[in-house]
């Protein structure tokens, strides 16, 4: 089998499904090729205000409406009730060990007022492979089961070549874009290095989806929680690690561990379904949650969750950031980083075949320094899992930036997120790095005292959701008055915040 085409994508889960459907939008020829097949499990479940901003953004850039509710849980339920996926209304943060430490406030961060526009976790077997469907009915040509094993570059094309159900394939095309995950095809075919890690521990995972779980917030009920507990992403925090907890409307949940090695020796991860008993038997109220659960696959080990590659593109090629990098499920960074690289990425295909060396340059570097960013962020707040106050402070560096990105991209003011985390803000990145840096050398006492008041002063320039106001307990919904105080900070008027607030449909549970 020989196939051309104008460009190859190797991977087919979302960001290659999209970067297949984009392009062939903008009437680029495109294979898309997977080496197993759909649907098929995946985790990366967890969507973003900023994703969801970033797919709405594609959807109307390459004029693919049919993407538009995937980004908000009312219109999905309307448009695809089939399509597995869960409500995700903010973000909920418990401690668990011993002593106290059951007992601290837990950080209960809303990202929508009410679920008409509340985010979503992405059951993954059905969106991808409603995704795939979506580019083949664009004209992509899809080959699953094609296992790839190596590929040649020239001045002028690359050509892979492998085979599929036992039949040699070879597809020539003038691009590739690599969307096989960590450690994926060229990463493998072309011996790129591995970059060490610079600020994150040395993580290990364990997880499987799970009927029968039952919700955390009707064991352990919260007083005036700013949206319902459990239909939110659950974190469950404690010493060398954290459990993810992520329900689906089809009635399973996704729920997993990610350990650092020390952790992940004391409980003999790769022992699997044995290993995920010994650890919750550490953890009471986690295993209160699970009492009843089943998990519904095989558990997955991954010895090493976290991977950087030092190199991201070539002349003739590109690697996804999901492919370039993984750092950690921890704040749900995947789809946001992914979908930033992959607008940048389509931008710098739309009038070439290949990337130029000014727009290779800058793609490459764009997804490095915000792996950069996010792994400084993730890794301090590893160190701060033994304190769980400074934890939840330090988070609020995600959110401070998540929240300002999102908020004047919707005003129609990009320029002003300069990167993800702001990592590239003039003001916020250096206190990014500054605040990550010294979270991480787990500080006491005074240095410690100092360091809250650096966060807090960090924030507040950019603090569009009250993040500042302590006396809110660690609860933070979404108001519309913190929006509107934020507007000499946003350098918006109050009647350009009041109008972004209709448009996103801020003040109606259901619009009309």
């Amino acid at each position: 089998m020989r196939l051309e085409a104008d460009v190859a994508v190797v991977g087919s889960g979302f960001g290659g499904a999209l970067a297949a459907l984009a392009l062939r939008k903008r009437g680029r020829s495109v294979v898309l090729l997977e080496r197993g097949r759909h649907p098929r499990f995946a985790i990366g479940e967890s969507s973003t205000p900023l994703a969801n901003l970033l797919l709405e953004e594609l959807a109307d850039r390459y004029d693919l409406p049919r993407l538009r509710p995937l980004a908000k849980w009312g219109p999905w339920q309307r448009s695809y009730p089939d399509l597995g996926c869960g409500k995700k209304r903010g973000f909920s943060f418990f401690a668990h060990g011993s002593g106290a430490r059951d007992r601290e406030r837990p950080l209960l961060v809303a990202a929508s007022p009410h679920d008409e526009i509340a985010d979503t976790h992405w059951y993954r077997p059905d969106v991808d492979h409603f995704l795939v469907r979506e580019a083949q009915a664009e004209g992509a040509t899809y080959l699953d089961e094609t296992l790839l094993d190596r590929v040649r570059l020239d001045d002028e094309s690359a050509s892979l070549e492998g085979s599929r159900r036992g039949r040699p394939v070879q597809v020539a095309a003038r691009f590739v874009v690599d969307a096989s995950g960590p450690r994926g095809f060229l990463h493998r075919a072309l011996s790129l290095p591995e970059a060490a890690l610079r600020w994150l521990p040395a993580t290990q995972g364990l997880y499987s989806h799970f009927s029968d779980v039952e919700r955390f917030d009707a064991l352990f009920p919260v007083t005036e929680p700013p949206y319902p507990v459990d239909d939110a992403a659950v974190h469950h925090v404690f010493s060398g690690g954290w459990i993810w907890v992520l329900r689906f409307n089809n009635g399973l949940t996704s729920a997993g561990v990610a350990a650092t090695d020390a952790l992940a020796a004391e409980l003999r991860l790769a022992d699997g379904e044995a290993a995920w008993s010994r650890l919750l038997a550490r953890l009471p109220r986690v295993a209160e949650q699970f009492r009843k659960a089943k998990a519904v696959l095989p558990f997955v080990y991954s010895p090493r969750l976290a991977f950087r590659s030092a190199v991201v593109r070539g002349p003739r090629w590109a690697l996804l950031p999901s492919a370039a990098g993984v750092i950690d499920p921890l704040l749900s960074t995947g789809f946001p980083l992914n979908l930033l690289g992959l607008h940048r990425l389509l931008g710098g295909l739309e009038a070439a075949d290949r990337l130029d060396d000014e727009a290779g340059r800058a793609y490459a570097q764009h997804t490095l320094d915000e792996l950069d960013a996010t792994e400084r962020l993730v890794g301090a707040l590893y160190a701060a899992m033994d304190d769980f106050e400074l934890f939840k402070r330090t988070s609020l560096l995600y959110f401070a930036a998540a929240s300002f990105s999102e908020t004047v991209r919707r005003l129609g003011r990009p320029e002003q997120a300069r990167g993800f985390l702001l990592h590239a803000d003039e003001r916020f990145g250096p206190n990014l790095r500054a605040c990550a840096d010294a979270a991480a050398l787990r500080p006491r006492g005074a240095a410690r005292a100092a360091l809250l008041s650096r966060i807090d002063e960090a924030i507040a320039p950019f603090d569009v959701a009250g993040l500042c106001d302590r006396s809110r307990d660690d609860r933070y919904p979404v108001r519309a008055e913190d929006l509107l105080a934020a507007a000499p900070r946003l350098g918006a008027s109050r009647d350009e915040l009041t109008a972004l607030l209709e448009r996103c449909g801020f003040h109606a549970a259901r619009p009309a």
